[in-house]
């Protein structure tokens, strides 16, 4: 059984961060993540077509090298800056090689922060060995501060659980505030395992653990050139090679992933940019995947919905006209319920005769809130995680890059 603890390190696993000066706060802001010889590396990336120059060049590592190295950068994206930002990106994947012994295209490039800025490459030139050189099995939460922009504290999760018998770890650390919303949503994200997997398996394991993680969260709508999420096996656990998904020891570690993974997610939307609220739109009975995240998207972008949420405004008007226009064909507005906590605010196409606005208050006071959408349309429920909308998310972003 997976336990929640302090931060496990991972075995063959080396996370090293310093001050590049990238960030005018002077905070760490530089990390080098290295993994023993023998490594695997799956990974997910930004669906934006204006992908930073680092999601480019690491998408192309991965398919040439096995990786051996993360670099990553806060308060610059490299993104929006052409063939120089590939130049920049490739450059410092060489500085990292070179440092570490290994092939530039072993090393994966990571940036997040300002779009539209050139890398310091100076800056970074001299980043490198001082990151390299604080190297340590035990620097995930560093790492975890190396990494964040608008976040307010770092995001790290971690589990030791048995496979068979056998102990083994995963560790990971996320990113995101702000800009959040699928394809991937708007984060960066890197978790290690010790554990002994195949590629097919290992990559099979963070799709699906993705899309019920990051891809289920949004703040603000707003997807990033620079998302990315990768995971590393080590293979240096004590046990036999997960080579069948349909194997338990699959089923188990796959279990494990998805449970840090949500956690992850979870923090980055707790964490969302001025949020007050933390609400999870559950739409359930839909008739598939896709109609359900389309109304619990609908709801969960909606401005009106948000910030009533953060008013703590019991106004279910603006849920109900949300769900109707998401745009469900054939949607029955008589056969359908919508919930506010345990309160039923809409039944037979209008207000709940048992609703009172007493009892929405009473849920709308409270920090985390859930909103259910019963479609009464079929069996698949899904799940979306989302936040209000506050003062402070406008000022946040008015004022990013003062």
């Amino acid at each position: 059984m997976a336990q929640t603890s302090n931060i496990h390190p991972v075995s063959g696993v080396y996370l090293g961060t310093t001050q590049a000066k990238i960030k005018k706060s002077g905070v760490e802001d530089f990390v080098v993540i290295s993994f023993v010889e023998g490594s695997r590396t799956a990974a997910t990336f930004t669906t934006n077509a204006f992908c930073a120059a680092p999601v480019t060049l690491a998408k192309q590592n991965l398919k040439n090298t096995p990786t051996r190295a993360l670099v990553i950068n806060s308060g610059n994206a490299n993104a929006g800056t052409g063939q120089q930002g590939m130049l920049d990106a490739q450059q410092t994947c060489h500085w990292v090689a070179e440092e570490l012994g290994i092939s530039e295209q072993a090393v994966l490039p990571f940036s997040t922060g300002v779009i539209g800025q050139n890398l310091p490459m100076p800056k970074i030139e001299s980043a490198v060995p001082a990151a390299i050189a604080n190297q340590t099995i035990d620097g995930w939460e560093m790492a975890a501060k190396g990494i964040m922009t608008t976040d307010t504290h770092p995001k790290t999760a971690s589990r030791q659980f048995d496979i068979e018998g056998h102990t083994v770890t995963l560790t990971g650390f996320s990113k995101g505030s702000g800009m959040i919303h699928p394809n991937m949503a708007t984060m960066l994200g890197f978790a290690a395992t010790d554990a002994k997997i195949s590629q097919a398996c290992l990559d099979k394991a963070l799709l699906d653990s993705v899309s019920l993680s990051f891809n289920r969260i949004t703040v603000d709508g707003d997807t990033s050139t620079n998302d990315a999420c990768t995971l590393t096996a080590t293979q240096q656990a004590d046990m036999p090679e997960i080579t069948d998904p349909d194997s338990s020891a699959y089923q188990v570690f796959a279990k494990v992933l998805n449970e840090v993974m949500t956690e992850l997610a979870q923090m980055i939307v707790r964490d969302g940019e001025g949020a007050t609220k933390f609400v999870a739109i559950k739409v359930e009975s839909g008739d598939s995947v896709e109609e359900c995240l389309k109304v619990a998207h609908a709801v969960a972008l909606s401005p009106l919905v948000k910030t009533a949420l953060f008013a703590s405004d019991p106004n279910w008007g603006r849920i109900l006209a949300a769900v109707g226009r998401a745009g469900v064909v054939g949607l029955d507005i008589n056969a359908l319920q919508i919930y506010l906590g345990d309160v039923l605010l809409v039944d037979n196409g209008g207000r709940a005769d048992s609703y009172t606005e007493e009892a929405g208050q009473a849920v709308m006071n409270e920090t985390d809130i859930e909103i259910r959408i019963i479609l009464n349309r079929g069996q698949v429920s899904e799940t979306v995680w989302t936040t209000d909308f506050s003062y402070d998310y406008v000022k946040i972003n008015a004022e990013y890059r003062t």
